[in-house]
């Protein structure tokens, strides 16, 4: 088994307009269950960022998410991250809703996992 950090981007484009809301809702229903996979172990770092200025419409995005995990199997060892939120949100009804808004506001979305080159 790997023990390499594998480090994945996050991308998300929302519609004109949204790009507020969606932060808002991430960091209300989704931040809480990212930070409890640092607390287990699973995620060794996090960090969320924006443009500081505007691009052509066709390279626009509006946050980046990058994770760095602790292993790249732990993408795929069946790990229910929905147990989390079951935890986390006692009002699943109102998660579901608006964890399908943050998406429905999205008009791109997209996973980039990256490799260190290094410097030498």
């Amino acid at each position: 088994m790997s023990t390499k950090l594998y480090i994945v981007e996050y991308y998300y484009k929302t519609k004109w307009g949204y790009a507020d809301e969606f932060l808002q809702l991430f960091k209300k229903n989704h931040l809480p269950v990212l930070k409890k996979l640092i607390e287990i172990g699973r995620i060794i770092n996090l960090n969320i960022a924006k443009p500081q200025f505007h691009t052509t419409e066709d390279g626009r995005w509006d946050y980046r998410v990058t994770i760095t995990w602790k292993d790249i199997s732990l993408l795929n060892d069946g790990f229910d991250e929905k147990i989390i939120a079951r935890e986390l949100y006692h009002d699943q009804e109102t998660f579901k809703k608006e964890e399908q808004r943050r998406f429905d506001i999205l008009s791109a979305h997209w996973d980039l996992p990256v490799v260190d080159v290094g410097t030498e």
